[in-house]
């Protein structure tokens, strides 16, 4: 699969341009600021529906104007693909394959499978779990579309199990039973979650350490690990445990993402 030909509508700097591609590597130069950047996060939007530099979408729209157009053509298996991703102020982002619209853009995520490369990878070191962990989701995700809907369903019951602890710190009331649902669910998808991860490690890590030895030319040892609380009890343990830690009438929501 590669990229044929990308066209741009009012996406940040751009007007109107068009960049034609060979299936092979292709290269931007030019003096700073004039778009190569934004050419490289116009093809982020054709595979994943979003920007990789910038997370609200309307800022991406050229300024003064109302709208943005990503037209991109592919070949994938010796058939042309065409994937346009639009945006127009104070609508909702649009995403469509070969004029077809798709209703979730999850339904889309490894269609087009791309990997960025950019100076904030950095962060994957310098910051915390979180940058790691979503780095991780986003590169199971392209592969495994069942992950990505346990992860879309996960956050989800977090953030229902959420609201119900802060509505119950401020009426100060209390439903075991209702809780109980939100956190069976939280520990079946967070197992698989879990599990998955862990799986993917195990894929990685010894790629990574050959890479790593090349480019270090064997004089450096690097190793990954992966910590989780799962590794010695059960997300609706820990669940039950943290809860009962919490000053329930002064807490409002809870992140428990972090757990596994």
């Amino acid at each position: 699969m590669y990229l044929k030909k990308v066209s741009l509508f009012n996406f940040k700097n751009f007007e109107e341009a068009s960049f034609e591609f060979e299936h092979k590597i292709n290269c931007f130069v030019g003096k700073n600021g004039i778009g190569k950047t934004n050419v490289l996060d116009a093809i982020y939007h054709l595979a994943f529906g979003k920007s990789y530099f910038n997370t609200l979408s309307v800022q991406n729209i050229k300024h003064n104007e109302d709208f943005f157009v990503i037209d991109g053509e592919f070949e994938k298996q010796e058939r042309t693909e065409q994937i346009v991703c639009s945006l127009k102020k104070g609508q909702k982002k649009i995403l469509k394959r070969n004029g077809k619209l798709y209703e979730k853009f999850s339904d889309h995520l490894g269609f087009i499978p791309l990997v960025i490369i950019s100076p904030t990878d950095v962060d994957l070191i310098r910051e915390g779990s979180d940058i790691r962990r979503k780095f991780i989701d986003t590169v199971i995700s392209q592969l495994d579309n069942l992950y990505l809907n346990e992860l879309i369903q996960y956050q989800k019951v977090l953030a229902q199990r959420n609201a119900l602890l802060k509505y119950f710190a401020l009426n100060r009331v209390f439903e075991t039973d209702t809780l109980e649902i939100y956190n069976e669910q939280l520990s079946e998808f967070g197992k698989n979650i879990h599990q998955k991860r862990k799986q993917f490690l195990s894929d990685f890590i010894p790629i990574f350490d050959r890479f790593y030895k090349l480019i270090s030319n064997s004089q450096e040892n690097v190793h990954l690990v992966y910590e989780s609380q799962l590794e010695e009890n059960d997300l609706a343990t820990l669940l039950k445990e943290n809860l009962n830690k919490t000053e329930l009438y002064n807490t409002l929501a809870l992140e428990f993402i972090k757990m596994i």
